[in-house]
This record gives structure tokens, C-alpha cells and sequence, in this order.
């Protein structure tokens, strides 16, 4: 749904109830889309992970489990070119 800037400072809590209810709510001025309301959980969804992949495998309740994961060695078929 579109939002008229000039619209906002009265309907601003509407804006968020329906960004929480329905998702993102685009906000137009002059006929423009300008800005999004993002419920907080939409918002926590599009940040990047606080951690790095080494310490989320670190983390990992499999890490000292003895679980050995081997790359396949095999290089697939011989093409002639």
C-alpha cells in the first residue's frame, strides 16, 4: 500500500500497524516513492548476520562430534575439446 507523505503525521500509527499486520508500507511525496515502514521483524530479517560463518561453525553442536565430511574426489567425465 501507498502512503502520501503529507498524510503521515496523522496516520502514522495506522502506517505501522499495517506494516506489522501486512508488510513493508511505501511512502510517496509528490508522487514518488520516497521511504518504507518495515515491521521490526522484517527489518531484523534484512540485516546481515552478526556473526562469521567461522564462528557460527564453531558453535555448531556437531563440532567435536568426530563426524568426518570428505570432499568427492571424483572430477566428473572427459570431455574432448
Amino acid at each position: 500500500m501507498n502512503w502520501p507523505l503529507r498524510d503521515q503525521s496523522d496516520r502514522l500509527k495506522q502506517v505501522v500497524d499495517e506494516a506489522r499486520r501486512s508488510g513493508p508500507q511505501v511512502i510517496t511525496a509528490e508522487g514518488q516513492e520516497t521511504a518504507v515502514v518495515l515491521s521490526i521483524e522484517d527489518y531484523h530479517r534484512l540485516q546481515p548476520p552478526s556473526e562469521s560463518l567461522a564462528d557460527f561453525l564453531m558453535k555448531s553442536p556437531l563440532r567435536g562430534s568426530g563426524i568426518r565430511i570428505e570432499r568427492d574426489q571424483n572430477l566428473g567425465r572427459d570431455i574432448d575439446l
